[in-house]
């Protein structure tokens, strides 16, 4: 039944990656009724006032996004910059496209967000300037605030995503070392109107958290990085360090915030989310014949703790002798604090955790992957675990605990036949995770 279970978690992820679709987002999002504008069916503008549009983006949707706004305003599009990560690419008509490093920034990105700058800067009163923002958005628009560099940037980075802090605490810092994020792309593109459409890849949704908010007022201050930094107890280098403290002394202008005149013609709209890809793997899991549920939408925590939750409660839904199968359906990010020098990604440590806490049982099985099919920075995009994981990694050498302890979640579940590979997806709806359970394998 093993082997069943891991089709059926295919089909259902495969339905959780469509339902995320992100031409078809935007698409549904802008509705064109001849001169008039409907976005999200909160606002309405008419065209007829607007003389051109301005497509700026970055993310790992953004050329699916782009496609669809091409779809719908292509007659009126004037120009267009996007960032994409390296592998997401396309070309486009009137589009420049860039591809960049992520989750590391390099100086690709840095061009393609002084390009989005520039493109902001041009828009006039009448202009539109349409900003289409996915997961991934933050690090592929490096623009380090004067003092610091892009090498310092890339350190301050990679200490962050390696300290196990959550993304709204990693981008409380990443916004006050950046002349785009935390508002400042709206500051660039007043006194045009800027609406903005995105792909959430955060819990809660929060837009002011989603590419780090580059068109929204922000809600985190100098002293909230400052605060992050010592909570993680994380060194860096002293330009950067003496920016937040000027910034929280009031010698740098804070980031614009809820009154700022910026945002008197912005708007900004939650397109797609983590909760589109869970009710579509619930739907796909109950036509396979599973009683389906979704468990949580706001999954957070260490990857290895979430992971052993997770075995436990496999076993123990299947020690309740459900009548038939079930499929237990959970969203959100959890995090990894890096101490080892393995390669994996969150999706994959806390598959190997689960594994080690289902060894030997049979009829069980937890999948979690990242749904824009990148899981860390490996080829992966996250795993699967069963009852056999922990066995057939055994029989090629490998030590699941030893694995684990190492951060080496990759290199177990590649040679245990465990990883899930997608390649790039093309959406970014943050991860989903996946438990079935077969009551009479």
């Amino acid at each position: 039944m093993t082997t069943a279970l891991r089709e059926h978690a295919r089909v259902i992820l495969d339905a959780a990656v469509a339902a995320a679709d992100p031409r078809l987002a935007v698409v549904r999002a802008l509705q064109r009724d001849g001169s008039l504008l409907r976005i999200g069916g909160e606002r309405e503008i008419d065209l007829a006032e607007i003389d051109c549009v301005l497509v700026i983006g970055a993310g790992k949707a953004v050329i699916g996004m782009a496609r669809g706004a091409l779809e719908v305003l292509g007659d009126l599009v004037a120009e267009g910059t996007i960032t994409t990560k390296d592998g997401y690419a396309a070309e486009l008509p009137k589009m420049e496209v860039w591809e960049a490093a992520h989750p590391v920034p390099d100086t690709r990105g840095l061009a393609g967000a002084a390009d989005a700058l520039r493109l902001a800067r041009s828009a006039g009163r009448r202009d539109l300037v349409l900003c289409l923002l996915s997961g991934g958005a933050s690090a592929l628009w490096p623009a380090p605030v004067p003092g610091v560099v892009l090498s310092e940037l890339r350190e301050v980075t990679e200490r962050l995503l390696r300290s196990g802090a959550r993304i709204g605490e990693v981008n409380a810092v990443r916004k006050h070392l950046s002349r785009i994020g935390g508002g400042w792309l709206a500051h660039a593109a007043a006194p045009a109107r800027v609406v903005t459409l995105a792909i959430s890849d955060v819990v809660g949704g929060s837009l002011s958290a989603i590419g780090s908010g580059p068109t929204v007022p922000d809600t985190t201050t100098y002293e909230d990085a400052l605060d992050v930094l010592l909570r993680y107890e994380m060194q860096v280098p002293p330009s950067v360090r003496a920016h937040l403290q000027a910034g929280d002394a009031g010698e740098v202008p804070e980031t614009p915030k809820e009154f700022d005149a910026a945002f008197l013609h912005a708007s900004a709209h939650v397109i797609a989310g983590n909760a589109d890809a869970l009710h579509a793997a619930v739907a796909e899991a109950e036509r396979l014949g599973y009683r389906a549920r979704i468990v949580a939408d706001d999954l957070e925590g260490e990857a290895c703790s979430v992971g052993e939750q997770l075995g436990l409660l496999a076993r123990n839904t299947r020690a309740e002798r459900p009548d038939r199968p079930v499929a237990l359906l959970l969203g959100g990010e959890t995090t990894v604090t890096v101490q080892g020098r393995g390669r994996g990604g969150r999706n994959q440590e806390l598959a190997l955790s689960a594994a080690i806490d289902l060894e030997g049982d049979a009829g069980v099985l937890v999948a979690s992957m990242g749904t824009d099919g990148t899981d860390g920075p490996t080829d992966a995009a996250g795993g699967f675990a069963d009852g056999g994981t922990v066995a057939r990694g055994r029989a090629r050498g490998m030590d699941a605990r030893e694995s684990l302890r190492r951060n080496d979640s990759h290199t177990f579940l590649q040679a245990a036949g465990d990883l899930i590979v997608t390649g790039p997806t093309g959406t970014n709806v943050n991860d989903v995770v996946l438990v079935l359970v077969d009551p009479a394998p």
